[in-house]
């Protein structure tokens, strides 16, 4: 099911600056709850954000095995250091590439109970939430992506980064 409401590379939403949340009301705790079963339905994926279900939203989730992590209106303050990683993408079903990302950021955030938190975050978690606060902003990961460093997944094969920029630009 949740195959379906996945948005892909080339919807528009995908690439718009999301809008924030004013108040966490009823239908924010609604889309945090549908956004982290949606991901739990895809075995091995650690986050998802509001525009890949649709939604234009500033919201949030990730999960790195130790328990949900709920962003609403999230704001890298802090970064430090540098790692470079795969990365793969719900929305770009495949494919994975080679990514640049800091090794420690800090993040203000509303929790679910509207109040402001600060949460800190380092390696793989850190790579998480960079790309989910990416999508609140209309940035995929293939956007940071080097030619030569995009592959299709089954095979191995090198994919033209600029192409499927071009193509996630079109619609």
């Amino acid at each position: 099911m949740a195959e379906k409401i996945i948005r892909s590379i080339g919807d528009p939403v995908l690439r718009e600056r999301c809008m924030p949340i004013r108040t966490v009301n009823a239908s924010v705790l609604k889309l945090l709850n549908d956004l982290a079963d949606t991901l739990y339905a895809e075995p091995g994926r650690a986050g998802l954000a509001a525009p890949q279900i649709g939604i234009p939203k500033r919201v949030a989730v990730v999960d790195t095995e130790d328990g949900v992590i709920e962003l609403i209106n999230p704001v890298i303050v802090e970064r430090k250091g540098s790692q470079e990683g795969a990365e793969g993408c719900l929305s770009i079903p495949n494919v994975y590439g080679y990514v640049t990302r800091s090794t420690y950021i800090k993040v203000s955030s509303l929790n679910r109970n509207g109040e402001e938190t600060v949460l800190e975050a380092e390696g793989f978690t850190a790579i998480c939430m960079q790309h989910e606060i990416d999508h609140l902003d209309g940035i995929l990961y293939i956007d940071h992506v080097k030619q030569g460093d995009l592959f299709e997944e089954k095979t191995d094969q090198s994919i033209d980064v600029f192409r499927l920029i071009r193509e996630s630009r079109q619609l």
